[in-house]
């Protein structure tokens, strides 16, 4: 069986965990089935500099256009995007400029039999059109956004439906996911539920939590965790917040992005510099580091599809503080795995944590309920889908 992976939410060598969760879900899938032969097309924008004062566009530049990880090679062709009619147009753009590649791929010996793409909008329309051309079958995961916020756009909506009639296949990472397809009209037999799993041998409890915690520099005080790109979304403003009736404990803020001065800003207002700390981005075995040091994980999202940094968490004997949008509460669905808040409000996570450190649960307990997330049966799931979806297409 050969599959092509086609999404634009993929690591890269200047993004090493950028759409790091298709990678894991692939690389997950080549180890539970070893017949099965992967190629991955990750197109990336356009851009003529990799000079450092453009951010992320200069990231993209920088590039390289063949790569390889974890022994899975990678393409990345560019296409080109436009300001401001960019959502309209990007998956015809986008599909017009890795033609190439994948028409490359074939004639160099990689005959796909599917194409398995990510996010429905852009790239599942893009592989639509792919599919179309190469004559093969396609199958399109949704992970958040792409159905709880994009359909919310005309033509996204209208493209999204189409590519919900045509593919051979739908998956989803939540239940809730599944369930914006079918207010879009989409059959609920045409699409299933393959959540992502954690990995369990590399997100583990320390064996020295205390030395952990004094490398770190992590204080006495119990310590929360806030992790995620510093945007609105992910509500690190609400968490600050709330540290302000929170006076017996610590935070850590990991990750970057827009809005870093300003949550710089909130927690000199509220003069807690002591209190509150900024840890910047952290590679994987650093946030390892962090959810193993913290007492407990606070997500403050507005959307999450299925927000893999709970179950990485728990996974480390970390129990956490969700919001209750969208798949979270099929994630913490357990008082050994955390508490969800009552609302997406600062008032609602002093709430939730108290609750939660008044009867802490044991860390090997919140492990235990990690490891029922396992990613065999999604694994086992994909394969079972590809294989029909091939059979019916011969």
């Amino acid at each position: 069986m050969k599959i092509l992976v086609f999404s634009s939410l993929y690591p890269n060598s200047q993004q090493a965990s950028h759409g790091i969760f298709v990678e894991n879900r692939l690389r997950q899938l080549l180890g539970f089935a070893p017949g099965i032969e992967a190629r991955v097309v990750a197109p990336v924008p356009w851009f003529p500099s990799t000079h450092p004062r453009f951010g992320d566009y200069a990231k993209y530049a920088a590039v390289e256009r063949r790569d390889e990880r974890h022994g899975i090679q990678i393409w990345h062709p560019r296409y080109p995007v436009i300001p401001k009619i960019g959502m309209q147009v990007t998956p015809w753009l986008m599909y017009r400029a890795v033609r190439k590649t994948v028409r490359g791929l074939q004639q160099h010996g990689f005959d796909f039999d599917l194409i398995d793409a990510h996010y429905f909008y852009p790239d599942g329309v893009a592989a639509m059109w792919l599919a179309e051309e190469f004559g093969r079958p396609f199958t399109v995961t949704g992970r958040g956004t792409d159905l709880n916020l994009i359909p919310q756009y005309d033509g996204p909506r209208r493209r999204i439906r189409q590519v919900g009639a045509k593919a051979v296949h739908m998956m989803t990472v939540a239940g809730a996911l599944k369930d914006y397809l079918r207010d879009l009209g989409v059959a609920d037999e045409r699409v299933t539920v393959l959540r992502n799993g954690v990995d369990l041998d590399f997100f583990h409890p320390p064996d020295q939590r205390s030395l952990l915690r004094e490398k770190l520099g992590f204080g006495e005080r119990p310590t929360l965790l806030s992790v995620g790109h510093l945007i609105e979304r992910k509500g690190h403003h609400l968490v600050i917040e709330a540290m302000r009736e929170l006076g017996d404990m610590d935070l850590v803020i990991a990750g970057d992005g827009e809005e870093d001065t300003a949550l710089r800003q909130l927690v000199a207002q509220w003069g807690l510099e002591q209190r509150v700390h900024f840890a910047g981005r952290l590679g994987q075995e650093q946030l390892r580091e962090h959810y193993q040091a913290a007492d407990a994980l606070v997500l403050a999202s507005s959307r999450e599809g299925w927000a893999n940094v709970l179950l990485e968490s728990m996974a480390c004997g970390t129990p956490v503080v969700a919001t209750p949008v969208d798949g979270t509460p099929e994630v913490v669905a357990s008082d050994d795995a955390g508490q969800l808040t009552r609302d997406r409000t600062a008032s609602g996570i002093v709430a939730a944590v108290r609750t939660l450190f008044s009867a802490l649960p044991e860390r090997t307990a919140t492990r235990r309920y990690a490891e029922g997330f396992s990613w065999d049966d999604t694994s086992r799931g994909q394969v079972e889908i590809f294989e029909r979806a091939i059979a019916a297409a011969r």
